[in-house]
C-alpha cells in the first residue's frame, strides 16, 4: 500500500558541554560511515534506488548552464525532492570531475560551532562506497582554524548522505569531501569557501551546497519566499543572499522557519564560487512539498536547484513565470489527455518500481487548470479501483497523478496493485466540470450528469457513467448513491441536496 509520508523532522540534540565542541583527529582507521537513512528519504533496496534516480535524471530540466563549478540541491525525502536534486546534477552530468565537496549543514548537534570534515576513509548507500579525499581534509584543517574532524555530527545527518546515490551513479569513480557546517555563521562560512577555493583550485572539483529551501509556511507563502531566496543565490552575492535568508523569517509569514536549512553551505559555496571565478548563477527549477503528489499545500517545504558557473549568460528563467491557464471554457485536446493518461500511469509504474513518484510539470495551460478529477483502473473491463478529488484547488495535472497512486494503491475494495498487474489494466480518467446543486431529480440526465448527493453529513458521488453502464434508470441511479452514502433508498426525495456534474471521460484504449 502507498505509504503515508510526513516530514522527517531531526530532533535536535543537546551536548554536554558549551561553546566550542571537542573535536577529535582524524585518526578514525579508515572507518566507512554507514547509511542511516536508506529506507527513509530514499530507497533502501539498491535496485529500487538506482531505479529512482534513473527515473528523475530522464525527466530533469535542462539549461546551458555551462560547467558547474557548484551547484544547490535539496536533500530531502526524493518522494518530495528527487527531482530537483536530479535537475541540478543534471547540468553537471556530461563533466568531468576529479574532487566533489559536499557541503552539509547541522540537523543534529546543538552547540557545535565549527566545521567538521568526516574522520574516515569513506561514505556508504545501497549503491556502495564513496572514498572520502582525506589528503584534502587535512589541508583544509590545517589551513582554517574553523575546520576539524568530528566524527558525531556526520552519524545521523541526511544533508551528506541524500546526495550521495546521485554522485555515485553519475561519477562512480569521483572521491569525496563531505563537509558538516556547524552554524551560518556569515564570517565563518565565507572565510571557509576562500579558503575551500584556495585549497581545490587545481583539483578540478565540484561543490555542493546541500540545502532545503523555506520550511513549514503554505503554498503560496513559500513560493514568494523562495523566489526571494533563489534569486538572492543567483545574484552571487553571498552579503545579499545572508541578509534575505535571515530577514524573511521575521517578517510574520506564517509558521515560515527557515528560508533555507542549509543557508551556510548555501554561502560558503557562493564564496568558494566567486573565488573560482563563477560570474553566473542559474536557477534551474522550483518545487515545494505541496506540489508533490503525496504532500499537501498548508504546510510545504521548498526546494529549489540553482547552478554556479563562468561566462556563461543565464537563460531567460520562467521557473516562477508559468503561464495561467485562460478563463475560458475547460477543454482538453487529444495531445492533453495522452499528456495526462501518460503521467497517470508513471505515478503508479515509478511508484512500484522505486518507491519515488513524478513531478507534474510541463502541461499544457488546461491540464494545469484547477478542477476536479477521477480516476478509473479496469482490468479486463472490470473495475479495479477508481477514487477522485472533487475539489477545485489543484492542478488537474497533479490531481491525475495523485488519484492514480490512490487508485491503485488505497481504494479499500481491493488489494493494492501489483507490479504483475499492470500491464493488464487500463486507466481511465474523469475531469470534472464544477458542481450545480440542483432544485430536483428531474434537472438530471442520464449519461451526461455525474450526481452528488449530501445528506445528513453524509456524501457519494457518482460519475456521469456509472448509471449508463449498470443499465440503471434515473431512480435507481438515485436509490444506489444513497446507500453509497450509507443512507436508504429513497431517501432522496425528501432533505437532500443534490448536484450534478459533467465529466470529460477518456482512456488509454482511445489512443492506442
Amino acid at each position: 500500500m502507498l505509504k503515508k509520508y510526513f516530514y522527517l523532522v531531526i530532533i535536535m540534540t543537546s551536548l554536554s558541554v558549551t561553546g566550542n565542541v571537542q573535536c577529535s583527529g582524524n585518526d578514525s582507521n579508515g572507518q566507512i560511515r554507514k547509511p542511516a537513512f536508506a529506507g527513509q528519504f530514499y530507497p533502501a533496496d539498491s535496485s529500487k534506488l538506482l531505479k529512482s534516480i534513473e527515473y528523475f535524471l530522464n525527466n530533469a530540466v535542462t539549461e546551458n548552464t555551462g560547467k558547474p563549478i557548484a551547484l544547490i540541491a535539496p536533500h530531502a525525502g526524493y518522494i518530495y525532492a528527487g527531482q530537483i536534486i536530479a535537475d541540478s546534477y543534471n547540468q553537471a552530468k556530461n563533466y568531468k570531475y576529479d574532487l566533489i565537496v559536499i557541503l552539509g549543514t547541522n540537523h543534529t548537534t546543538a552547540g557545535f560551532n565549527k566545521i567538521s570534515f568526516y574522520p574516515g576513509s569513506g561514505f556508504q548507500t545501497p549503491l556502495g562506497i564513496s572514498k572520502i579525499d582525506t589528503q584534502t581534509a587535512e589541508e583544509m584543517v590545517e589551513v582554517d582554524n574553523d575546520c576539524v574532524f568530528y566524527e558525531s555530527v556526520h552519524t545521523q545527518e541526511h544533508s551528506i548522505e541524500v546526495q550521495l546515490p546521485f554522485i555515485q551513479h553519475l561519477f562512480p569513480d569521483v572521491k569525496i569531501l563531505p563537509v558538516v557546517i556547524g552554524t551560518p555563521d556569515y564570517e565563518m562560512c565565507v572565510k571557509f569557501g576562500k579558503a575551500l577555493a584556495r585549497v581545490v583550485k587545481d583539483k578540478n572539483a565540484l561543490i555542493v551546497a546541500s540545502s532545503d529551501l523555506s520550511h513549514y509556511p503554505a503554498y503560496e507563502d513559500a513560493e514568494h519566499v523562495d523566489k526571494n531566496t533563489l534569486e538572492a543565490a543567483a545574484s552571487l552575492d553571498f552579503k545579499k543572499f545572508e541578509l534575505i535568508a535571515e530577514k524573511q523569517p521575521t517578517e510574520g509569514i506564517a509558521n515560515l522557519a527557515t528560508s533555507a536549512c542549509g543557508e551556510g553551505p548555501v554561502i560558503a559555496a557562493m564564496a568558494a564560487s566567486k573565488e573560482l571565478g563563477a560570474d553566473c548563477g542559474t536557477i534551474v527549477s522550483y518545487a515545494n512539498s505541496g506540489s508533490t503528489l503525496v504532500g499537501n499545500r498548508q504546510k510545504v517545504v521548498g526546494y529549489g536547484s540553482v547552478i554556479f558557473s563562468v561566462n556563461s549568460q543565464p537563460p531567460k528563467n520562467y521557473v516562477f513565470n508559468n503561464p495561467s491557464p485562460e478563463e475560458k471554457s475547460f477543454e482538453l485536446n487529444d495531445q492533453d489527455k495522452k499528456a495526462l493518461l501518460s503521467f497517470a500511469r508513471l505515478s503508479i509504474t515509478q511508484y512500484l518500481e522505486s518507491e519515488t513518484v513524478p513531478l507534474a510539470r510541463g502541461f499544457s495551460a488546461n491540464a494545469e487548470k484547477n478542477i476536479g478529477a477521477f480516476v478509473t483502473l479496469r482490468k479486463h473491463k472490470d473495475l479495479r479501483g477508481c477514487i477522485g478529488y472533487m475539489r477545485e484547488d489543484l492542478p488537474l495535472c497533479e490531481v491525475v497523478g495523485s488519484m492514480a497512486l490512490q487508485a491503485a494503491f488505497n481504494d479499500q475494495r481491493f488489494n493494492p496493485l501489483s507490479k504483475d498487474e499492470l500491464s493488464q489494466v487500463t486507466i481511465e480518467i474523469s475531469a470534472l466540470t464544477p458542481y450545480k446543486p440542483i432544485k430536483s431529480d428531474a434537472e438530471i440526465i442520464l449519461g451526461r450528469d455525474g450526481v452528488v448527493i449530501r445528506k445528513s453529513g453524509k456524501q457519494a458521488v457518482f460519475l456521469p457513467q456509472v448509471a449508463t453502464e449498470q443499465g440503471w434508470n434515473k431512480e435507481e441511479l438515485l436509490d444506489n448513491l444513497c446507500r453509497k452514502a450509507g443512507l436508504q433508498a429513497g431517501d432522496w426525495k425528501q432533505g437532500a441536496q443534490l448536484s450534478t456534474f459533467q465529466a470529460e471521460v477518456f482512456d488509454e484504449s482511445e489512443f492506442k
